[in-house]
């Protein structure tokens, strides 16, 4: 009857839907192969690895290591065990959307990074991070936005006159904060940092329109990994409206600048005036695209490491303890002067190493997106042309055998330098992130007066950790925070 035909549907679904998949997670794979074999014959190979399932490849996988499981050392640590060690440290998979091979391993991420002829830069949707952006033009055009981005923030020169620019508003914030008692320091963190790179990049102060465009770039960042399904409802899908508004807004910005002939001693100023050998300047189009990455690129990796910092550094008062000491010395020997210079930093050390050891645990950028210009041959194997390449420097970071107990905070490990090709928080080769002296600078001045002035603790020191779209605990480190009792 019909309790009979229910079971039969039921035995269908638990028994063949799993089959079935298996089926297809198989042929997947095969097909793949195949199409290699028919191309290049038995003489090259692929990497080892799986290409997962139609249309999803490994992204189920990937979803569960980071978002489900909250374990994403184990996404790459499944393929050692499933593929035979480490190997060529090269791994075939299919992620977001496209065919891909994994680089892993200290020597095949140096060899990509380091080969720009073989691999060019290829986010997995161009558009939201900017196509003309300096993340995704190549050749001559990269050298020229690189070298104008270099001058304007990551020089000696420019960072005297940003850590002069930047502390007032720091040092205004930790008051407020200190106030409230408790605050959430991921939100907080965040807003501080948002206003100082919005005042040095496009001169803008707090309004309701930066509260809006820092809405729009937090909608965008978390569609930067998430899976390209771009219908209504999918975080996808709202990246994409984010990125058309922000590119409204700042073009708008443009137009006025231009109109009223308004001269900003800005990033967007300076983008607005750059030439090339012919004496072209940049198209409007060109100024919005970087501006906005820019932005994104300034801001939102600077307060999450930031923001890491106050969290390992409340978990270890040996290591806070140390931090003060060190800043309580330099302010002293500063007088009448609350704020530091570029000049104070060779004193800082051990603040130095606090802040490599943050950006390392903080692992903001667990990859970095190439494709292959061609067939390229690598330790036995070969990255088939027009797959994309993800050079996994999370690996790198959370490997045992490159760090001693790599999940502890231990700036200490920083007195001798890491062994060759394992640190790459800041990528590596000619696209090395043109800001990551900003980046430091940035850490070094907020550490310098939380350390001198202010004690905090964590709520919820056990709260469990997200890593998607970037690590955080879950509650963002809801902390109490208070003035330094003397």
């Amino acid at each position: 009857g019909v309790l009979g035909e229910w079971g039969w549907w039921l035995g269908l679904v638990f028994g063949a839907g799993p089959l079935l998949c298996l089926a297809a997670w198989h042929a997947m794979d095969a097909w793949y192969r195949a199409a290699f074999f028919l191309k290049h014959g038995s003489q090259r190979r692929l990497p080892p690895g799986h290409m997962g399932l139609p249309f999803l490849g490994e992204t189920l996988s990937l979803i569960w290591h980071f978002k489900l499981a909250r374990r994403p050392d184990e996404f790459i640590a499944a393929k050692r065990r499933a593929h035979g060690g480490a190997g060529a440290g090269l791994y075939r998979t299919h992620l977001f959307g496209s065919p891909a091979v994994i680089a892993c391993s200290p020597a095949a991420n140096k060899f990509v990074l380091q080969s720009p002829d073989n691999f060019g830069a290829r986010w997995p949707v161009p558009e939201l991070v900017g196509i003309t952006s300096v993340v995704n033009v190549e050749g001559a055009a990269h050298a020229r936005l690189r070298g104008f981005i270099t001058a304007a923030i990551n020089r000696p020169s420019s960072l005297r006159t940003i850590a002069a620019v930047m502390q007032p508003r720091i040092m205004v914030a930790l008051a407020s904060w200190a106030d409230m008692g408790t605050i959430v320091a991921a939100t907080e963190i965040k807003n501080v940092t948002f206003a100082n790179i919005c005042k040095m990049f496009i001169s803008m102060e707090p309004s309701p329109l930066t509260e809006k465009i820092d809405k729009l770039f937090r909608d965008l960042v978390a569609g930067l990994r998430s899976f390209p399904l771009d219908f209504p409802g999918t975080t996808f899908h709202s990246a994409r409206k984010c990125r058309r508004k922000l590119n409204a807004i700042f073009r708008e910005e443009l137009e006025a600048r231009k109109k009223v002939g308004r001269e900003c001693d800005d990033l967007m100023g300076g983008l607005m005036h750059m030439e090339d050998e012919q004496g072209r300047k940049l198209r409007d189009e060109e100024v919005v695209d970087n501006i906005v990455s820019l932005v994104i690129a300034g801001y939102e990796s600077t307060a999450s490491a930031i923001m890491w910092a106050t969290y390992h550094l409340a978990k270890s008062p040996v290591a806070l303890a140390k931090l003060r000491e060190e800043n309580m010395a330099v302010s002293k020997s500063k007088g009448a002067s609350s704020m530091i210079t570029h000049d104070d930093l060779p004193n800082m050390k051990y603040t130095a190493k606090v802040v490599e050891e943050t950006i390392r645990m903080a692992n903001i950028s667990p990859m970095l997106h190439r494709v292959a210009n061609r067939d390229v041959d690598h330790n036995g194997y070969t990255i088939p042309a027009g797959w994309s390449v993800l050079v996994w420097v999370r690996s790198l970071h959370t490997d045992p055998g490159n760090y001693e107990n790599p999940l502890t905070f231990n700036p200490d490990r920083w007195d001798e330098p890491a062994k060759p090709g394992t640190y790459l928080v800041f990528g590596g080769g000619y696209r090395i992130c043109a800001g990551n002296m900003l980046a430091r600078l940035q850490l070094t001045i907020m550490l310098h007066h939380l350390s001198i002035g202010y004690e905090w603790e964590l709520l919820n020191p056990d709260a469990e950790i997200d890593y998607v779209p970037n690590p955080r605990p879950a509650d963002g480190a809801v902390m109490s925070f208070r003035k330094l009792s003397t």
